[in-house]
């Protein structure tokens, strides 16, 4: 057995799993060392490296339990502890996956490819385009998947953060696991290490100078957005009324403020204005008293299905638009094959009431003269929605949410961090704007234009960039992903066929054989 494929014992590979968990979500927000998640990557693929496969089932499986118990503990703020481990048991399933996987092609890999080649650049390339696979098959699948998490998603504030102007999110990823996986395969080499740690080097230093896509402002466009500190928790205390007067009480400095338009939040108003003409006529109003257009969330009903949606709504017309959310969150906002959960859980089940219905309307809203792109919460973290808004015309990103049912847990710097990432890829001011925060104002650079504290009611206003051009991610940023999950697959196959081939090659000869 060679250096380079020689394991860790079963209990120090168990430990370093474990303590896997809290160094990759400790490159995250709150804590926001990004750093420290890349070393948790390497700590997955030291525990990972030429075990068998069933060690590398459980090892996968307990580096993943110990990663999402930690990133994800918001999800115990809304409805307790059975839906935060139960997400965490199945999101740590596609991580023992992975483990199988990995431990297949540190075996495999280097036996078809022998030699450092094999082991130092083939081998550490497709260990990169299975941990990105991982993050793609979970966040499609089951029930439209769940992305958080995701390794390019703690870099919002590192210097590799414009990678995602160029290939997406999973363009980022995978640069970074790659250059964590050599960096492994190096640490086991005994000898002649320099040539190929100075092409780390020199890998690593190029990743580093990559700008941002340059996209053209196409003008400015002075917005007011409003965080009203309302109280919008599913389970708050409330009357009718109450979500939309902390909205209008906020939104006072803005009748002053000469702008082009108010964005409001996901679940600004308990009013829907499609419901009847009063009502229509109730938020025109208030649009007319604030001097701009108006965009704002609300549930809205029609044909007996309930929508999460942005409306537009114009001072002298009224409604103009409405933007359904294309990806309400299961278990949240719906219950898929409720009937199956509600045996399992009937009293958890039971508190969710209302069902959500998907989206079919496109996400672009006119707001005068701009055309803007609505991702409603859990949108944000959606690649193919948020790859829609450019392809219908979005000249801005409205990112609108309600972020009061977790508190004062990392969840909502976690969003806006993914936020900050979404106006570098896609080339767009995002405007960040939550009930109760963490609200900012994004530029196409990742620069913060603008932020409030969370839970205080208060007004950003600022003049943003609009522009039309499309980043080579949002243009291709689909394709990329599908071409760096589905090679190393089909490279790991290749290999395991050819290793099975070898290995009954070079059987002594027997007379039974003939």
């Amino acid at each position: 057995m060679t250096p380079a494929s020689r394991p860790l014992p079963l209990w120090l590979a168990l430990l370093v799993a474990v303590l896997a968990g809290p160094m990759l979500d400790a490159g995250f927000p709150g804590q926001d060392l990004w750093p420290l998640t890349l070393a948790g990557v390497a700590m997955v693929l030291i525990a990972l490296r030429g075990q068998s496969v069933l060690r590398g089932l459980l090892l996968g499986f307990i580096a993943g339990v110990a990663f999402y118990l930690l990133q994800i503990s918001w999800a115990a703020e809304y409805l307790g502890p059975v839906p935060w481990l139960a997400l965490t048991v199945t999101e740590s399933l596609f991580w023992s996956g992975f483990g199988v996987l990995t431990a297949l092609a540190y075996r495999f890999v280097p036996a078809v490819w022998p030699g450092r080649w094999g082991r130092l650049v083939v081998t550490p390339l497709v260990v990169a385009g299975l941990w990105v696979a991982r993050e793609e098959l979970s966040g499609a699948w089951p029930y439209g998947g769940f992305s958080w998490g995701r390794v390019a998603m703690s870099q919002s504030m590192s210097p590799f953060a414009p990678i995602v102007s160029w290939g997406g999110m999973a363009a980022l990823s995978f640069a970074l696991v790659a250059i964590v996986a050599v960096i492994v395969s190096l640490t086991a080499e005994r000898s002649r290490l320099l040539p190929a740690t100075g092409a780390v080097v020199a890998t690593t230093t190029m990743l580093l100078l990559v700008p941002v896509f340059p996209v053209e402002s196409t003008g400015t466009f002075r917005i007011g957005a409003v965080q009203g500190n309302g109280p919008a928790g599913y389970f708050s205390e409330r009357s009718r009324g109450d979500l939309l007067a902390a909205q209008l009480a906020a939104s006072a400095p803005l009748r002053d403020a000469d702008v082009d338009a108010v964005i409001w939040p996901e679940n600004a108003s308990e009013f829907d204005p499609l419901s009847s003409a009063e009502e229509d006529a109730r938020l025109t109003a208030i649009a007319a008293w604030l001097g701009a257009p108006l965009t704002l969330g609300t549930i809205t009903e029609r044909d007996g299905l309930f929508y999460n949606s942005t409306l537009a709504i114009d001072p002298a017309a009224g409604v103009l638009d409405v933007y359904d959310k294309k990806h309400p969150v299961p278990f949240g906002e719906y219950v898929p094959d409720r009937q199956f959960w509600e045996k399992l859980a009937p009293d958890l089940i039971g508190l969710i009431q209302r069902e959500y219905v998907p989206g079919q309307r496109d996400g672009v809203l006119r707001l005068g003269a701009m055309v803007a792109g609505s991702a409603i919460c859990f949108d944000i973290t959606d690649d193919r929605v948020m790859r829609s808004l450019i392809a219908d015309g979005a000249e801005i990103i409205l990112a609108q949410s309600n972020n009061a049912d977790f508190g004062r847990t990392d969840e909502s710097v976690q969003q806006l961090a993914i936020a900050r990432l979404r106006a570098i890829e896609l080339g767009r001011t995002v405007v960040n704007i939550s009930t109760v925060g963490t609200s900012a104002i994004i530029a196409p650079d990742g620069a913060t234009v603008a932020q409030l504290e969370p839970f205080t009611a208060g007004v950003m206003v600022a003049d943003v960039t609009t522009t039309r051009d499309v980043t080579p991610a949002a243009r291709w940023g689909g394709s990329f992903a599908l071409v760096i999950s589905i090679w190393p697959l089909m490279v790991l196959a290749a290999a395991a066929t050819a290793s099975v081939g070898l290995r009954r090659s070079r059987r002594p000869f027997r007379a039974r054989d003939r």
